[in-house]
Parts: structure tokens; C-alpha cells; sequence
């Protein structure tokens, strides 16, 4: 058995206009985790602490892992974290902040002393009455799809949502976390890590496919997102 046992499975179709997925977290050993910048925001309870969200990475965010961490969590689509939440979420960017700061009733909800079935329940709960009070930005969700092709334009992409550029840029702030050339930047590498993860082994085959104008632009966007090169990634991944 590895150090940690990580899982995802698809949320409740009421919430998947809101929610990508939920996933689950339980470690045997004491280590660390590397957690990638993926244009995604999460609600996490986290047995013994309570619940805290996770907003948008640009960067990688080491995680020191401690033996019988528990951790469930439900991860909200790129242009459903802010509104869910209820903030722009470009003030979470980059932070770990606890739900009791930013909703304390629903914080109470979710204590750390709950039992594991119980949490889970309760996570989906929290999470539908979040969705309920802000429900994902149309516009935004439509505009973040098209933002995955590393070819478009932010001009394009606002006239095809209905709204100006400068509406999307402000929208993508406070929805998604940041402006839309950083969510393209974050869509293409996670395009290259769902490559890496796949075991495929041509790194300069990958760039060309995902986006990259060549295998230094991947080089110096991985060093920006994972902090690592491209094979070093790979390797720590166990696909290199």
C-alpha cells in the first residue's frame, strides 16, 4: 500500500453544474504531497481540523502529509468557486483559508470531530447549500471551456460569451481566480500533467500536442506551476 490512498468520484447530478468531483485523502505514512495549480477551488474537511478551502493554485503548494490524515473534499469547476463562496475569489488565490472565516454557520457543520461517513455527507450537504446561494456564472463556465484551446483569444472569448473584455477579465477574477491568460497558461499544463500521469514519455511530443510553441516554453511554464522541469515532474509522478 502506498503512503496515501487517493480517490475522486463524480458528485451528485444536482451539483455537477457546481462541482467537478469529490475526492477522498487517507494516509498510511508520514510524507509530502505536491499539489499542482489546476483553475479548481476545494472545500476540504480534514478529520481532527474541520473544513478550509483550498483557492486556486498559480504555483505548486507542497503539503506536508502526517500518518492517518483524513481528508474529503468536493472540488468546484473553474468559474463556480466565487460564486459558490460568495467572494471574489481572487482573494483566495494562492491561500488555505478556513470555511469558519469566510461562513462560520456552515463552518459548525463540518467540525474535525465527525466520523468519516458522517463527513462525507455533510461535505456534499455544505456544498449543495454553497451551490444553491451561487450558482455557477453561465458566461464564465462557457468562457472557461473555450480558454482550454491555448489558441484562443481573450477578445474572441468575450464576444462569443456575449460581454466585453474587460467584463471577462473582471468575471474571471471573480470566478475563477485570476485574469484568462493565466487560466489558459494553468489549462494547457494540466493538459501536459494529465499526459504525464497517462505514462506517456515524449516530452517534446506532449508540448506540441497540449499547446506549447516548443519543449522550452513547457520547461519554463513547469518550473513556474510545479517547480521542477518537465522529466523531474514526470519522475516524481512515477510515469519517467
Amino acid at each position: 500500500m502506498g503512503a496515501t490512498r487517493y480517490r475522486e468520484w463524480q458528485a451528485p447530478v444536482a451539483l455537477r453544474d457546481s462541482v467537478m468531483c469529490m475526492w477522498s485523502s487517507v494516509a498510511y505514512e508520514d510524507s509530502e504531497t505536491l499539489v499542482l495549480p489546476d483553475a479548481c477551488s476545494d472545500l476540504i474537511w480534514e478529520q481532527g481540523r474541520g473544513a478550509f478551502v483550498a483557492g486556486p493554485d498559480t504555483g505548486p503548494a507542497p503539503v506536508a502529509v502526517q500518518a492517518g490524515m483524513v481528508l474529503f473534499a468536493v472540488r468546484f469547476r473553474p468559474g463556480a468557486g466565487g460564486p459558490a463562496l460568495g467572494l471574489p475569489l481572487s482573494e483566495l488565490r494562492d491561500q488555505r483559508v478556513d470555511l469558519a472565516d469566510l461562513h462560520p454557520a456552515l463552518a459548525r457543520l463540518l467540525p474535525g470531530t465527525l466520523d468519516s461517513k458522517t463527513a462525507v455527507s455533510r461535505v456534499l450537504d455544505v456544498a449543495g447549500r454553497l451551490a444553491a446561494d451561487g450558482s455557477a456564472d453561465a458566461a464564465m463556465a462557457h468562457a472557461s471551456r473555450m480558454l482550454g484551446d491555448p489558441r484562443a483569444r481573450a477578445e474572441d472569448v468575450a464576444v462569443k460569451v456575449g460581454i466585453s473584455t474587460r467584463q471577462l477579465r473582471r468575471r474571471c477574477h471573480d470566478t475563477v481566480g485570476y485574469g484568462p491568460k493565466t487560466l489558459q497558461r494553468v489549462l494547457r499544463f494540466r493538459r501536459f500533467v494529465s499526459r504525464i500521469d497517462a505514462g506517456d514519455a515524449d516530452l517534446a511530443a506532449i508540448a506540441a500536442d497540449v499547446g506549447y510553441s516548443d519543449q522550452a516554453h513547457l520547461t519554463r511554464d513547469c518550473a513556474e506551476m510545479a517547480g521542477r522541469t518537465p522529466a523531474v515532474l514526470a519522475r516524481l509522478r512515477g510515469t519517467g
